[in-house]
């Protein structure tokens, strides 16, 4: 695509899904701090005494000795109780905690993985480009975004160590398991007040990221109509697929045109072919019709056959939303069709007839898209 130009445009659903495909999501750290966080303090919150009880079992396993154990020393019998007691808890916590950092990032990018951007990458190893990002824009506003948090989340730590002075003072009293109960549920505390800051520096960095990224995106004039070309296909392609598509309906009605007697027209939009034989049916049937392609390939073959064709855009659309093909038309429709035919049958008798002026019943008036048009003309 051509790059020259101004980018003022915003970007086509195509350009945000093909930036997608190679990795340019919308994406924010924050975020995902915040959610590995938070998953992981609601962990300590719940399962918590789970793991503070397997400690206080592996504390006291590895303080306590007898003469057995001194006499028959094996440290499996001690490493394989502290592994049960705290390996899997540990595991549990560190398996949440991935699992919602993922799924936080795969919300913002369609549940797309892209492999390319855990490849190693040359451009990152270049210590030109590091000091460029460290001390360029991109750099400077990192660093402040740093000193932001770093001053909104100890302001935090200092109003709730403020708030829990009290307990925190009481941990100096009472016996061991007591005060390792009011020390965890302090650090539950005080990470979910630190869940609070993160969460209001989440909701000022994704709007700022997800402008950035529109910033990224945009397109220049040049660059939307490229995309509409390449969308669109070129103009010989599409010439090539309507042939195609005209040949494919020529196909299938070759041999109802050659029992047409006459094919009305709306002009461009709807054709209709037909045909009266009374020894068959006691009106005019529909041996085709069509809309698009299907109605150029019966005004071709038409020509091609010499069968009369009659522009009458209201009765086109009538008789083509009314009747099937191979069936008669509708008993509303027999007084204007009836106009038509006799005309017909003037000219191929070699007369010069006047064209009709034929009349459609209000309730027999459709628009293009098949909808009642009681204002449509003949």
């Amino acid at each position: 695509m051509s790059e020259g130009g101004e980018k003022t445009f915003a970007p086509t659903q195509k350009r945000r899904q093909d930036a997608a495909k190679k990795g340019d999501v919308l994406r924010s750290r924050e975020l995902s701090t915040l959610v590995a966080i938070l998953v992981g303090t609601a962990w300590l919150k719940f399962q918590g005494p789970v793991l503070l009880r397997g400690l206080e079992d592996v504390a006291r396993l590895g303080l306590t000795w007898d003469r057995a154990m001194l006499e028959d020393f094996s440290p499996a019998r001690i490493v394989f109780p502290i592994l049960s007691a705290v390996l899997l808890p540990v595991l549990t916590l560190a398996g949440a905690v991935m699992v919602a950092t993922v799924v936080s990032q795969l919300a913002f990018s369609d549940g797309r993985f892209v492999g390319a951007n855990v490849m190693p990458k040359g451009s990152r190893l270049d210590p030109m480009a590091g000091l460029k990002r460290m001390f360029g824009p991109t750099g400077w506003i990192e660093m402040g975004k740093g000193i932001a948090k770093v001053g909104l989340l100890g302001g935090i730590a200092y109003a709730w160590a403020r708030s829990e002075f009290a307990t925190l003072s009481g941990l100096a009293h009472g016996d061991l398991q007591g005060q390792l109960v009011l020390a965890w549920g302090a650090i539950v505390s005080l990470l979910f007040w630190l869940c609070g800051g993160l969460l209001i520096i989440a909701m000022v960095d994704l709007p700022i990221q997800a402008m950035r990224r529109l910033n990224r995106l945009r397109m220049s004039h040049q660059e939307m109509r490229d995309e509409h070309k390449e969308s669109e296909g070129a103009p010989e392609k599409k010439a090539a697929q309507r042939q195609r598509q005209r040949e494919l309906a020529m196909g299938g009605i070759q041999s109802a045109m050659r029992e047409a007697q006459f094919v009305i027209t709306n002009p461009t939009h709807f054709s209709v072919a037909l045909a009266y034989d009374p020894d068959k049916a006691s009106a005019p049937i529909v041996l085709a019709k069509g809309q698009g392609e299907k109605a150029l390939a019966i005004r071709e073959l038409a020509a091609e056959l010499n069968v009369p064709m009659l522009e009458y855009p209201a009765l086109a659309r009538s008789i083509y939303f009314t009747t099937r093909e191979r069936q008669v038309i509708r008993e509303e429709l027999y007084a204007a069709v009836a106009s038509v035919l006799a005309f017909v049958f003037s000219l191929k008798r070699g007369e010069k007839p006047t064209l009709p002026t034929i009349h459609v019943p209000i309730e027999m008036r459709f628009d293009a898209s098949g909808r009642p048009d009681p204002q449509a003309g003949a």
